[in-house]
């Protein structure tokens, strides 16, 4: 093989990245399966356009956290990372099936790593790859295990919900003071592409503040607040307005108050993947994202 080539990334890589990423995980899938969940599958059209756009916005606010690596003019891993407010965010790494165990992947990490220099705190979400896990506890990150609530949602469990509006880009001033006070670092530019994406549920009190962006399948893919009554009243809003079978995902031990809520709508609890920082306590009240952390 010839030496591997270490560059950053550029635009005409994001639809490659994007098919190898969608490969990457595909395989993790399928070599972590467990028996009694859905067959692994490979990223939906929608998911895949998403994902592009996405990994374009990360290339425009973020060009020196975005690398490759190449061998003789093939894409064989990547990595994406971004810069919040004295916050390094690892958003998508991944390298290609058969290629891995040869040293690309600590190498485009490396690369992204760079992007770090002079940040305080770290955040990723891993899978439960054991390699994966590995290079990030090399790198100095402490792993926090995820949880998930899955199953029927029994709807006689959903209480009265006030005091949660639709929200806007008007919002984005409040999101980010909410950020900051849940993980240390406002969201900032993120939470154009957010809003354009995903429905946005506000809730601001006296008593507290908090919002959660919304697919259109009415999963949670984000949740912040400045206290456990108001990350919990989202939730349950979330879950009113959503569909009878249900997934919270990204759920951490410091964020015992979504556990609560998923037993509580007759949901199961399971684990899968970490949280993965440095330099930082989990957030909470929060459920992250998988890349926009």
């Amino acid at each position: 093989m010839s030496d591997v080539l270490i560059r950053p990334m550029r635009p005409d890589d994001v639809v490659a990245a994007e098919r190898l990423s969608d490969d990457a995980f595909l395989a993790s899938d399928i070599e972590q399966f467990r028996r009694n969940w859905p067959d692994p599958e490979p990223r939906a059209l929608a998911h895949r356009d998403n994902w592009i756009r996405r990994t374009q916005h990360f290339l425009a606010t973020d060009p020196a956290g975005c690398w490759v690596a190449e061998d003789d003019g093939e894409m064989i891993g990547f990595a994406t990372s971004i810069r919040r407010e004295g916050t390094w965010i690892l958003a998508t790494y991944a390298v290609r099936p058969g290629r891995q165990g040869r040293g690309i992947g600590a190498q485009v990490l490396s690369a992204a790593l760079t992007h770090s220099q002079g940040c305080l705190h770290g955040m990723l979400s891993s899978s439960s790859d054991p390699k994966a896990v590995r290079r990030y506890l090399l790198a100095g990150f402490t792993l926090h295990p995820q949880m998930f609530l899955r199953g029927t949602l029994d709807r006689s469990s959903i209480p009265v919900v006030q005091k949660v509006r639709e929200g806007s880009s008007g919002d984005v001033d409040l999101l980010d003071s909410i950020d900051r006070h849940a993980r240390g670092a406002g969201h900032g530019p993120d939470h154009a592409l957010m809003t354009s994406t995903w429905r946005l549920i506000v809730s601001d009190t006296t008593t507290g503040s908090g919002y959660a962006y919304l697919g259109p399948e009415g999963a949670v893919h984000l949740l912040a607040a400045t206290n456990r009554r108001t990350a919990t009243r989202l939730l349950w809003a979330a879950l009113a307005d959503g569909p009878d079978e249900v997934t919270i995902s990204h759920v951490t031990a410091a964020n015992a108050w979504a556990i609560d809520v998923g037993t509580a709508a007759r949901l199961d609890l399971h684990q899968e993947g970490y949280l993965a920082l440095r330099g930082m306590r989990p957030p909470t009240p929060y459920l992250h994202n998988g890349a926009m952390l």
